[in-house]
């Protein structure tokens, strides 16, 4: 039903699950916040946050080239070129010049020493405009890796190939796509700490400029772990967010992930855009075939497709596409539970899954998966998962209710078993979530407990 997300996403937590001891004492050992468990223990924080988001914040930073700019939503974009650089499209053999800037991340030191990192961003990019992101982690032992290319990115495709990076790594660790992972994760290496750089390219004497609104990272050490026990239900609640299939788009556009079949991750993003009042406009449409229904997700396909993964499930990716849209901010993330699920969804914040099932696993969903994206709309009276599936015959068979503890497992779990007894990997937790520059108090506090402000 959806795109196998191997090899990468089978790779990345195959390391971080080798021992359970190994992965999660570093965590216990870092003066991490605790938080409470399903049974009222303390236990030590798994994942850590950090975005730079306001004037004051881009302010900290070290720029060459670049200008602060504030308002309602405060970023950066080129004042004056640092100088001029070389690049070669992989996805086109072009190569052209183009003027950069840099803005470098003050270091910032993980509450949790980590087994990987995600990046997203929020940023625009007018014709002629790009930029790269890259990370530079910090071991325990006060070694550095390299400076990783974890996306060169476009809100268009008419300048380059928005592209992952391959052939990433160290000793240490390496880069799967979008996440930066530690090889051995039984071996105790963490990443204690990381900057990042965001460089900013337009064509030569253009006075055009990226900007960007929001950069910054999650770090996790997720312990090892095949099951995990759902957590108390809460209040009901199901927010009216659009259903889209992503089936009914089969055969459509092949040259983005083989068409519709595969775009559970676009799917699930403009469902979310929608339901915050956002989407394209015919102008932007113009370009998808009048016959296909639903076009959005035509245009959400094209416009989050990595042209080096050959999909459109780049995390960071999707994030950033949300982003483009008027004052819709967007991230990648972890949650720790359910618990932080129901808070974001009680306050009318709707989530973005990622997760990795037999078909047995979950039952009504009539499919398994090796990586899929769903929309997790709210809860029933029993606790039970309402999500918007895209993996689905139809708009109208979009909506499904899932069992609390088999989605909880396959969704927060690091490990899994394959049909023939293989122990793959799982997301442990991982989500986008998208939000309004206007956020409710109510919403502000629910993003703010499970760490993103």
């Amino acid at each position: 039903m959806t795109r196998s997300e191997l090899p990468r996403r089978a790779l990345l937590t195959a390391a971080a699950a080798v021992a359970a001891t190994a992965a999660a004492g570093p965590a216990a050992a870092s003066g991490a916040l605790p938080r409470p468990s399903a049974a009222g223990r303390q236990e030590p924080a798994t994942i850590d946050n950090q975005f730079w988001s306001t004037a004051s914040d881009w302010l900290q930073g070290r720029a060459s080239g670049i200008r602060v700019v504030a308002g309602s939503r405060p970023g950066i974009r080129i004042a004056a070129p640092a100088g001029v650089a070389e690049y070669t499209d992989p996805h086109t053999g072009t190569t052209a010049a183009w003027e950069y800037a840099t803005w470098t991340s003050p270091l910032h030191r993980s509450k949790v020493p980590a087994t990987e990192l995600i990046a997203s961003w929020n940023a625009r990019t007018p014709a002629g405009t790009w930029l790269q992101v890259e990370a530079e982690g910090v071991y325990a032992d006060g070694a550095r890796t390299p400076w990783y290319v974890l996306g060169r990115w476009a809100s268009g495709d008419a300048d380059i190939r928005r592209t992952s990076v391959d052939d990433q790594g160290d000793d240490r660790t390496s880069v799967w796509t979008d996440t930066v992972s530690v090889d051995d994760a039984a071996s105790g290496t963490r990443i204690v700490a990381y900057r990042l750089r965001l460089t900013l390219y337009r064509t030569p004497g253009s006075g055009a400029t990226p900007v960007v609104w929001r950069a910054g990272a999650m770090t996790s050490d997720i312990p090892d772990r095949f099951t995990v026990p759902a957590t108390s239900p809460g209040r009901a609640r199901e927010l009216a967010v659009p259903r889209y299939s992503q089936n009914t788009h089969v055969g459509q556009y092949p040259e983005y992930d083989n068409g519709g079949e595969a775009w559970c991750s676009p799917t699930s993003s403009q469902m979310i855009i929608e339901y915050w009042g956002r989407r394209p406009t015919a102008e932007d449409l113009a370009w998808v075939n009048p016959e296909y229904d639903d076009p959005q997700v035509c245009h959400a396909a094209r416009y989050t497709y990595d042209y080096q993964y050959e999909g459109c499930g780049n995390w960071p990716f999707n994030a950033a596409y949300a982003a483009t849209y008027d004052d819709l901010r967007a991230v990648v993330t972890r949650l720790g539970s359910l618990n932080d699920l129901h808070r974001l969804v009680s306050a009318g914040i709707p989530v973005i899954t990622s997760q990795s099932f037999l078909a047995e696993e979950l039952t009504g969903a009539g499919y398994g998966t090796s990586g899929h994206l769903m929309t997790v709309v709210g809860f029933t009276e029993a606790g039970d998962i309402i999500a918007n599936d895209p993996a689905s015959p139809s708009n109208e068979a979009v909506r499904r209710v899932y069992d609390r503890t088999q989605w909880s497992n396959i969704w927060l779990r690091t490990k899994r078993y394959a049909a023939d007894g293989r122990v793959l990997s799982g997301t442990g937790g991982v989500c986008y979530v998208y939000f309004p520059a206007d956020a409710s108090a109510a919403q502000r506090a629910a993003l703010a407990s499970v760490g993103i402000r």
